[in-house]
């Protein structure tokens, strides 16, 4: 029997030790009894099947130690102390607070006496210990989200050579124990209990009521809902700090890139960022000489990067030549062996989602990650979306799009074709041209810096408005793709980061740095004209996105660049719809494999690159296939978003959404003042937003209706 068990139990050990867990086991002594024995074998067995089939063991969530009936001894108390008009505030914060309770705070009795001598019933008081609560929060993660952005400039920003220690503080979590420090000074208790935690569907019925102070108390009753371990949040940050790094490094040097011929055929110092700059190449190739073989070498380096095969030797290295096509590579002119860079990329997904997994125990309503992301991040339920992503991605619509495209190109569509840039005012210029007017206009980030009033100006903004909102962004020169880093607080600046050259600033590079001017403008109005600080801010990334598209579709326009197409109003339409079929997959795909990885938690980086690919061939071959004529493709796959940054693509298909609706809106209106009317509105619910800003909800049927005028006025020119 005592064999048996020793067996069992080092099966369990050694399973764990698999899953990079630490298992703590007793020996057994020899005394114990053969009941105390079969329990420990029955111990054994469930933990062994549970590794086998979940991975790491998430934590166990402390449970509140506070009864039902001292729960209801409070709210009695308490609503006899303060009337009935206080009942449901009473109710909701005091069961909200006892979820949050644990042992370490207290006894019951303890509970009891915070609750009485805590709960703010006089309606001046209350308003000023909110006033008091927006200054304090403000500075306390102002200066907290400060912090991680200046410990992360070297690994943001271009400056030079990263060294160890960067990286060490890039993994480097500040905030890691300022909410355990909240709930144990007692701060996230008081706030628990006077301004209660609201549902989505609650703030969807009861929010057309409320003016901005009580959303302002609604949004601050969703700062605690769950207590996660520091040590879980650190372990998360540096897992994150990990893929970041990854991704952030990941150049592909298109100058050693070798077609069947042994020829060059990119510029000898072009150094493309997976997969950003690699899809941004192959748009660029639309209409030049040679871009057709350029787009078929680009296509088969991301195909290599999704199945893992791209030989580890390229990646951000210009010392091998390498042909994407056939796997060859070589250095100083003689053959290598390619090493294969294997499941690294799939490696880096799965720590993210144990980081997650982990926390899940410690939300009590929201139990995965998938429901904290839609339901609470978003706030539009996760079937929603994938409901509206493909009734997009089955429209009749596109399919009639893609003949359009064909015809225009001359031959059948392939795969990447879901990048043609055709529809838009640029295609007639060449890229080498633009290179030339943006690099002359922004040599360096300063530069960019000191136009940003301008622009504004053109949009419409009064010059003091266009230096107050260019005055709070700083532009920066990225060492990734480009990205805006928003400002928590009101005595902060937001930044403006993209990739500038030693030539200066390309068009790619000036494209992306306007799409994120887009989202620091935003970030501005949302930051200093709401009311209050605790509706700062937009409903969720989709919106701020839906900003940013709208000043990067102008890029043209603010170089000085102007075309007099009769169908450009058709031709943008277009642009967008067949733009956002790309955006609809890949999405699809990344939802996709966050329910794979919780249906299968023991999954290693081997098992998830297979799901992987094969959920995005099965999306392919559901909405794509048709299209471009071939089956079982894992394109929609090459995405970075998905390894780095969980479940975030969603918000690209909805904010062009969003951004097509708020054009349609502000067609026949003054584009500065909606746009500061609508980005002060503040952080209601989606619904609510939609509302306020356009008045229709978000949908596929606007964007369908103007695709089918586009599509008629474009067969009448064929």
């Amino acid at each position: 029997m005592k064999d048996l068990e020793t067996f069992f139990i080092r099966l369990c050990v050694i399973s764990h030790e698999k899953n990079s867990c630490i298992f703590v086991h007793s020996p057994i002594h020899s005394s114990v009894n053969t009941r105390k024995i079969m329990k420990k074998i029955l111990f054994a067995l469930v933990v062994l099947l549970y590794l086998a089939g979940c991975g790491p063991v998430p934590e166990t969530r402390e449970h509140t130690p506070i009864g039902t009936q001292t729960m209801e001894d409070v709210i009695n108390e308490l609503t006899e102390q303060h009337g009935p008009e206080h009942a449901n505030r009473i109710r909701r914060g005091v069961t909200q607070t006892a979820s949050l309770w644990r042992a370490s705070d207290g006894t019951e009795s303890d509970f009891e006496s915070f609750c009485l001598q805590s709960f703010i019933g006089d309606q001046e008081e209350l308003d000023e210990v909110f006033d008091r609560l927006a200054y304090n929060f403000e500075h306390l993660y102002g200066y907290m989200y400060r912090i991680v952005l200046e410990l992360n400039r070297q690994l943001d920003e271009d400056r030079g050579p990263i060294h160890r220690i960067d990286q060490l503080f890039g993994a480097y979590s500040p905030a890691a124990h300022v909410q355990d420090d909240l709930y144990n000074s007692r701060i996230a208790f008081v706030v628990a209990l006077n301004f209660p935690h609201y549902t989505l569907d609650e703030k969807n019925e009861l929010g057309v009521d409320w003016d901005d102070r009580q959303w302002g108390y609604a949004r601050l009753g969703d700062y605690f809902t769950a207590r996660v371990p520091p040590r879980l949040l650190q372990e998360y940050r540096q897992a994150s700090n990990d893929v970041r790094l990854y991704i952030t490094e990941y150049n592909i040097f298109a100058g050693m890139l070798r077609n069947d011929e042994g020829e060059n055929i990119f510029p000898a110092d072009m150094k493309l960022l997976a997969h950003w700059n690699i899809r941004d190449e192959i748009r660029s190739n639309y209409g030049q000489p040679g871009g057709l073989e350029k787009k078929e070498m680009l296509y088969r380096v991301m195909l290599r990067i999704i199945n893992q095969d791209i030989p580890k030797q390229v990646i951000n290295s210009d010392a091998y030549e390498w042909n994407p096509f056939t796997n060859e590579l070589w250095k100083d002119g003689e053959a290598v062996g390619a090493e294969p860079e294997g499941t690294r990329r799939y490696a880096h997904l799965l720590n993210l989602f144990h980081g997650l997994h982990n926390m899940d125990p410690y939300y009590p309503h929201l139990d995965t990650y998938i429901q904290r992301r839609f339901d609470s991040s978003m706030e539009i339920p996760q079937k929603e979306v994938e409901d509206l992503f493909r009734e997009y991605a089955a429209s009749p619509l596109l399919r009639e799009t893609a003949e359009l495209v064909s015809e225009r190109l001359g031959r059948e569509l392939r795969p990447y074709d879901l990048w043609y840039d055709g529809f838009k005012a640029r295609s007639g210029i060449s890229e080498e041209q633009l290179d030339q007017i943006t690099k002359r206009r922004y040599p360096d980030a300063d530069a960019l810096n000191r136009d940003l009033p301008r622009i504004l100006r053109h949009l419409g903004h009064t010059p003091e408005m266009a230096d107050f909102i260019a005055d709070k962004i700083e532009v920066d020169a990225a060492r990734g793709s480009g990205h805006a880093w928003r400002a928590s607080m009101r005595d902060k600046p937001s930044h403006l980061r993209t990739r500038i050259g030693p030539e200066g600033m390309n068009y790619k590079g000036y494209n992306i740095a306007i799409h994120e001017f887009g989202h620091n403008v935003e970030q501005t109005i949302s930051t200093h004209f709401v009311d209050n600080y605790f509706i700062n801010g937009i409903p969720n990334t989709a919106f701020t996105e839906a900003l940013a598209f709208m000043y990067q579709r102008r890029d043209l326009e603010f170089l000085g660049i102007h075309q007099d197409d009769p169908m450009q109003e058709h031709l943008e339409v277009l642009d967008v719809f067949w733009d956002n079929y790309e955006m609809m997959g890949v999405s699809l795909v990344d939802m996709g494999v966050w329910k794979w990885m919780y249906d299968n938690p023991g999954a290693t980086p081997e098992t998830l690159k297979e799901a992987v690919i094969q959920i995005a061939r099965d999306v392919w071959n559901e909405y794509y296939a048709d299209v471009f004529g071939t089956e079982d493709n894992p394109l929609l796959a090459i995405y970075s978003h998905m390894i780095q940054s969980p479940l975030y693509l969603s918000n690209y298909p909805y904010g062009r959404l969003i951004m097509f609706q708020l054009e349609d809106h502000i067609r026949d209106k003054d584009f500065a003042e909606e746009e500061l009317r609508i980005f002060s509105i503040g952080q209601l619910t989606p619904k609510h937003w939609m509302n306020a800003s356009v008045g229709e909800q978000i949908s596929n049927q606007p964007m369908f209706e103007a695709v089918e005028i586009a599509l008629a006025a474009m067969r009448q020119t064929l």
